[in-house]
Parts: C-alpha cells; structure tokens; sequence
C-alpha cells in the first residue's frame, strides 16, 4: 500500500540521523573533561563582537564583556573590538561610549558576519587568539578563566554552552533553551567524548591566529558558522569543547521576527546541504572517514522536522497495521531519551519540562515555514532579527 511505502520512505531519511543522535545522547553522558591546568597565557587575545545595526542591545554585551575582564583580572591584556558592519544606525557610536574599540566596514555588495569576521581577522595581525561574541550576548562569569585555560598550545579552535539569554523571560524563550540544550550542549559535548570536532556554534567560539594563517575565514552563507567548520575539518583541524564557560543570546522577539530567524537559518542549512554534501560523500567514499561525522551533522533533520516526520511514519503505520508504526514509535522514544538526556545537562528547572506542553503548536508553527525556508535557501543576507533585549 501506498502508506506503508510512505512510511518506509520517511523512516529511511531520518535513519542515519536518528542513530546519530542516539550515539551522541550517550556519548554526551560521559563526564566531561576538564581543561586542566592553565597554560602559559596568550600574550595578545582580542574578542570581536560583530554587529548589524545592533544600538539596542550592544550596551549590555559589552557590559557583560567588561565586568568579565574585571573577574578574570585581564584589564590591560584583553582588547574587546566592535565590528560594525553595515550599519545604518548608531552602533558604532555606542560601541565607543562602552570604550570598545571600533571597526567600521561598509560594503553593500559583501554584506554578512563572515565577511565582517574576515574583515577584522585581516585588520587585527597582532592577536593571538580571538573570541568571537555575538552582540546580542551575555558571557557567563568564568568564561574568561575558562576559555584561556582551553587555549592549549597546538589547539586550531574552542567553543563552549551557548543557550538564551533570560530563559525564563517566556514561554517561548524557555522553549528555545530546551532546543539550544540539545543542539548546543548535548550534540558538541557528545562529540567531545567521542574524540570529534565539536563544531562551531557561531557564539562564544575562538580561533588561533595560526589557525586562521591556515585555513582563512572564507566562509560568507548565513550558516558561516557551520560552512568554516566543514574548511577546518578538510584541513585536518579539530575544534574543542570547553564544557566550562558559557554564552547566553537574545532570542526573537514575537512570531514573526522568529519565524524570519528560523527560516533563514534552516534555508541556509539546506543550501550548504545541496552545496557540500555531495563533496562529502565522494570524500567519505575516497577513505576520508573523518568526515563521516560532519556529513551526518548536515543530514540531521533540525528536531521539529525530524519528530514530525516520526509522527508521519507513525501514523501512516497504524493506519495498515504495518511494524513501521512500531518503528516510528522507538523512534519518537529515542528523540524523547534525546531531549531528556540535553535537559539533564542543563541542568533543567520545573519551567523547561514544563515548556515541552508547548511543542506541538512548535511543531505546526515549524510546518508552517516549509514554504519561507526553501525562499531562504536562495538567499544570503544578514539581517537582524528583532530581538527580546533588556
């Protein structure tokens, strides 16, 4: 019948991504590695804070920033630099009120955080390392400490937790750090004890000035993140996880800032997906098994898509009395192990299990983007998303 075909077709896309989250919900278990010691001091570290029309908020990051080099004792040793790209508004100006330091880039035709990081990477030869804070952004206390300490001679690249920023603000934002739990603590850690790269999150990540001689920042889709990730792992190179420091960013603020942020940035997924994936696979096929790891990253379905396809297969099941619907159903009890093992390492309060009442409206609201998310995929603008700043 043609529902049990369905069925068996929805089941065969989410296989390689549903094992894949089962292998890093119990990888990511393992208690985490501790940086250690800290090394000898990086004489020159610069954190770059790139912003798109961002006055609103960038007050409280570079706050945030300052009062955490103040804990760290690194008062003269740090540079926080403000690269302001773009803009139309007054973000430049209070970068230099916060006595940030300040780039300007203006280039109507290269427009994106990537080409802003690139920007400043050229301009700043001097620094060491450099860590990289989204301007909507608090840093957690320690993350100084920790990140320094992550900064192991031969080490290409860190990232650490990024989650939201005031959680319990709404309903919609303690729902959001559920998913940021999974995506950004969970699948990372989880490749950290399996010996993988971790991955770039795109917040709170860090790169060295020998890294960056090696493989230059030429990633510029809205997905830079992951595109410069999948250049370091053809390099050779690996990012670590520092389990110890932390980000936390805005959120959206109402439906549709959201659902503009989420269908640009699943569209660009898509677009790296039909871009890289393919190389992948020739690579992997050639003996390059390191790259098994980033290919089924980019195969994962996000989880609103991956659960819904479940629900699909599961339901489709039932209706013919085929074993798919039995499949289906250990499939949805592992994304439930899968959530459940990210809110442990939250670790979690009554308002995020509560949050969970809320995911299926997510889940229709998710369905509803299809048709923005496939538009994204054909486009490659920064643009900022209005956001819940405080």
């Amino acid at each position: 019948m043609w529902t049990e075909a369905l069925a068996l077709i929805c089941l065969s896309l989410l296989l390689p991504g549903s094992l894949y989250l089962g292998l890093l919900s119990l990888a990511a278990l393992r208690p985490s590695r501790s940086t250690g010691r800290e090394p000898a001091r990086p004489a020159r570290l610069v954190v770059l804070v790139p912003a798109h029309n961002e006055e609103a908020g960038l007050a409280r990051t570079l706050r945030s920033l300052r009062a955490e080099r103040a804990r760290a004792g690194e008062a003269a040793g740090l540079r926080i630099v403000v690269v302001a790209d773009n803009c139309s508004d007054a973000t430049a100006a209070v970068a230099r009120a916060e006595g940030a330091e300040v780039l300007e880039r203006h280039d109507a035709l290269h427009r994106g955080k990537g080409y802003a990081l690139a920007y400043a990477f050229e301009r700043l030869p001097e620094a060491d390392w450099f860590i990289v804070i989204d301007a909507d952004s608090d840093v957690e206390p320690g993350f100084l400490v920790a990140m320094r300490a992550a900064m192991h001679e031969g080490r290409a690249a860190l990232q650490c937790r990024y989650g939201v920023r005031d959680p319990l603000s709404s309903r919609r934002a303690t729902l959001a750090d559920v998913a940021l739990a999974a995506w950004n603590v969970l699948r990372p850690r989880g490749r950290a004890a399996l010996g993988l790269s971790c991955g770039i999150l795109g917040n709170g990540f860090a790169l060295s000035r020998r890294t960056l001689a090696r493989v230059p920042y030429a990633a510029h889709s809205i997905v830079e993140d992951v595109e410069y990730h999948q250049l370091l792992l053809q390099a050779g190179l690996r990012v670590h996880w520092v389990d110890e420091a932390g980000v936390r960013g805005d959120m959206p603020a109402g439906d549709a800032a959201a659902a503009r942020q989420r269908a640009r940035w699943e569209g660009g997924r898509l677009r790296l997906i039909l871009t890289r994936a393919p190389r992948l696979l020739r690579q992997l096929l050639r003996g390059h098994w390191r790259l098994a790891d980033p290919l089924l990253d980019l195969l994962t379905l996000p989880l609103a898509w991956h659960c819904s396809l479940l629900l699909l297969a599961a339901l489709l099941g039932a209706a013919s009395g085929h074993w798919t619907a039995a499949l289906a159903l250990a499939g949805l009890a592992g994304l439930g192990l899968h959530v459940g093992i990210a809110l442990r390492l939250l670790p979690a309060g009554r308002a995020h299990w509560r949050a969970l009442l809320g995911v299926p409206a997510y889940l229709l609201w998710k369905l509803g983007l299809a048709g923005a998310t496939l538009a994204a995929a054909r486009r490659n603008d920064w643009v900022r998303s209005e956001r819940e700043t405080r």
